[in-house]
Order: structure tokens, then C-alpha cells, then sequence
């Protein structure tokens, strides 16, 4: 690869992961009013913001860590469930 394209690729890295940190504070702002204070539309505005961070931060290390320690969870369950 060249020199351009990687100085590329990491503004885009960069440009996610501070992204993905503000709206992780939006996040945490906004959760952490009262649940009876909240509108439909206040609601539905929260979970978009929750898909567009998850969005951002699934190819990140992160994110694979998280999608990593889930899947084992997800087939702890399953095999615990089964005879």
C-alpha cells in the first residue's frame, strides 16, 4: 500500500473512534435522565444514535473484542441448555 492511502485509512480510524466517543457520551447523557421524562420521539432518536455507535465502533478493536466475548457467551447458553 502506499503511503497516501495508509495516511488515509488512519484519518478514517481516527476520525471513527472519536465518533464513536462522542456519541458514547451523548449516549450515557441521554440515559441517564428519567425514563417518564422521555418522549416517543426522544426515545426513538436514543436508538438510533445506539445503532450508529455500534456501527461505528464493530470494526474497531473493540468492537471485535465485544462481538468476540458475546459469541462465547451466546454458546456457553446454548450448550448449558442442551442435554
Amino acid at each position: 500500500m502506499s503511503d497516501e492511502l495508509l495516511a488515509k485509512r488512519a484519518c478514517s480510524v481516527i476520525l471513527t473512534i472519536n465518533m464513536a466517543v462522542l456519541l458514547a457520551v451523548i449516549i450515557v447523557l441521554r440515559l441517564r435522565r428519567r425514563t417518564q421524562a422521555r418522549s416517543r420521539l426522544d426515545e426513538k432518536a436514543t436508538v438510533i444514535i445506539v445503532l450508529v455507535f455500534g456501527v461505528l465502533v464493530a470494526p474497531t478493536a473493540f468492537g471485535q473484542g465485544v462481538l468476540d466475548i458475546v459469541t462465547q457467551l451466546a454458546r456457553g447458553i446454548s450448550q448449558s441448555g442442551s442435554p
